[in-house]
């Protein structure tokens, strides 16, 4: 298909799914509009072609813009210079969470899209950090905070701001409403029109927008564009699940809401086909994986069940729920992918973990976390009651023993997990706070009053370089074995997110992962021992293949690290990287 011929078919397509959100007349003066919009954004089109959507070099650092701070500088300068001098050439893309101006829930209360947050730095800095890494910014489209113009205007009752919220009726039933939280869904406002209730499916600070308006619609196509154009390669799309409302519902993955992702991944590839859709939608698997479409809606989804069934096989010590798990992920359609990761901003979601284990087993995990000196934050279900939503503790605690103090075997669970994560198909994401082995902030979670502090420690840049330059130190010595990790994986084409994967049975205490490149030429097995014992694994390979010695990435290079297939040792928690000995 030629270039004339590829943006027909785009315009076509967005045609098409307008018509099928508002209907022909409201799609006709939809598109007009949007074709305005197209044009303030036209240089975007003569972006270069950066070669493959993704390889095994790619490695996402995800971080608030003011997580390492100095006296002397903006944060985003501070954050600009940690990752020069201490990720460059180990990280590939950084994901800022949100930096705009905003009222509450660090920076998913958003006031002002368009604007950078003046206490982190202006756009000038978030294009610094361009010139070194790719970067990943937030639409946070659910939502936004009540002290936005937006909403001031709503409660004026000025146009086109008086239609962009979503007004309810007190007194209708809304049990059947799929809540992540047990706040009120609705929170009622004095209007210049009355008494209003408006929905607030997060807090009541965070005001859920109108998508049934096609004018909220283009005001987002804008702000993406926007982000495209001020050096976004990837674009997430927060709370997606939640975006379109249906009173007859259950307002969670609705088709209006799968019809919107695929617009805009059509308006992507009509005017900046070099950036990347990313889906946040923490939930069950299947219901995840939904929002890959046909190859046609989001180009990466979270592995979202991946950290809890990683955090409850090491607490454990058990891989059989990870490796049922693992031998039944589809392969995502072509052009797609999983972003893979084990800690992020927000605590670790269980809702991921329904169908693949056992609810009392998820309430005990829940319990080992209160134990660590974590925090188990609920949601409400339809029967009025409240059960586990999400673990609030750092990923580095969350790898200790209730009632032991043995920091070797909590670096090696840690290490274990990482090099877990690292290994499986896809792309993986490293939380700041994991990368540096951060211990709870009990102080942030008194001060901020919310569970999700516990992981969001703001670090002293001064302080954080010196832990991480004394080799005696636990932040130390994990972060400079990410890096070593983090090094390892982008040399090996057996790793490229569109490599073969193949999830081997060595028994219930090893969890182990064969990869392939994608021209065939090259495997590697990760193996992984998830209990505190020693294990000896044999290793069988597909028929036909020869059965080599194997030498380990993860250790040091010399023959007392190659292996026959037969007697492969593994310590306790040990993670191994094995390739053909030459």
């Amino acid at each position: 298909m030629n270039h004339g011929d590829k943006t027909r078919e785009l315009y076509n397509r967005i045609q098409r799914r307008l018509n099928t959100l508002y209907g022909d007349s409201v799609c006709r003066d939809c598109l007009d509009r949007l074709k305005l919009i197209f044009n303030r954004y036209d240089s975007l089109r003569a972006s270069p072609s950066e070669g493959p959507r993704w390889t095994q070099a790619d490695n996402v650092l995800i971080t608030y813009g003011d997580m390492v701070r100095s006296a002397k500088e903006t944060p985003l300068q501070t954050l600009d210079r940690f990752l020069q001098q201490h990720l460059a050439g180990i990280i590939d893309t950084v994901h800022i969470l949100p930096f705009f101006p905003y009222s509450s829930d660090d920076g998913f209360s958003v006031i002002d899209y368009r604007m950078v947050d003046p206490k982190l730095g202006s756009w000038d800095e978030i294009t610094a950090i361009d010139q070194n890494f790719r970067l990943m910014f937030d639409l946070v489209l659910n939502h936004c905070s009540r002290q936005s113009t937006w909403f001031r205007e709503y409660v004026a009752g000025v146009a086109p701001h008086r239609y962009y919220f979503v007004e309810v009726e007190p007194g209708t039933d809304l049990s059947h409403v799929v809540r992540p939280r047990p706040s009120p869904l609705l929170e009622q406002v004095q209007t210049r029109q009355g008494e209003r209730w408006v929905w607030t499916t997060f807090s009541p600070d965070q005001v859920d927008l109108n998508f049934a308006n096609p004018d909220v619609l283009l005001e987002f196509i804008d702000i993406m564009l926007l982000y495209a154009q001020m050096g976004a390669r990837l674009i997430r799309l927060d709370a997606i699940a939640y975006l379109w409302k249906d009173l007859s519902t259950n307002c969670i993955h609705l088709p209006q809401t799968h019809e919107v992702v695929k617009l805009l991944r059509d308006v992507l590839e009509l005017i900046a086909p070099h950036v990347l859709l990313l889906t946040e939608t923490n939930v069950p698997h299947q219901e995840n994986i939904s929002y890959f479409g046909d190859g046609d809606e989001a180009h990466m989804v979270y592995n979202f069940s991946l950290p809890p069934l990683l955090l409850h096989g090491l607490q454990a010590d058990t891989a059989k729920h990870l490796t049922h798990w693992a031998k039944e992920l589809t392969d995502p359609p072509a052009g797609c992918t999983y972003l893979n990761f084990t800690a992020s901003h927000d605590g670790v979601g269980v809702r991921p973990l329904e169908g693949l284990l056992p609810h009392a087993q998820v309430e005990h995990l829940a319990e080992v976390i209160r134990e660590l000196g974590g925090h188990v934050s609920e949601k409400s279900n339809p029967d009025g009651s409240t059960s586990p939503y999400e673990l609030n503790i750092t990923w580095f605690d969350a790898m200790a023993r209730p009632g032991q103090n043995d920091p070797q075997m909590q670096l090696d669970r840690f290490l274990c997990s990482q090099a877990v994560m690292l290994a499986m198909r896809g792309v993986p994401a490293i939380y700041f706070q994991a990368i540096v082995a951060a211990r709870n902030d009990h102080e942030g979670v008194k001060r901020l009053r919310h569970a999700r502090a516990i992981n969001r420690h703001k670090w002293n840049e001064t302080q954080l370089s010196k832990l991480l330059a004394d080799d005696t130190t636990l932040n130390a010595r994990a972060f400079n074995a990410m890096r070593h990790m983090l090094h390892l994986r982008s040399r090996q084409a057996a790793f490229h997110p569109d490599g073969h994967q193949r999830v081997l049975e060595l028994g219930d205490a090893v969890f182990a992962v064969e990869r392939e490149s994608v021209d065939g030429k090259h495997i590697l097995i990760a193996v992984n021992n998830m209990t505190d014992q020693p294990q000896r694994i044999e290793l069988k390979l597909k028929a036909g293949q020869r059965s080599p010695r194997w030498r380990d990435l993860l250790a040091e290079n010399g023959d007392e690290n190659k292996f026959a297939p037969h007697q492969i040792p593994l310590g306790p928690y040990q993670s191994r990287w094995l390739v053909p000995a030459k």
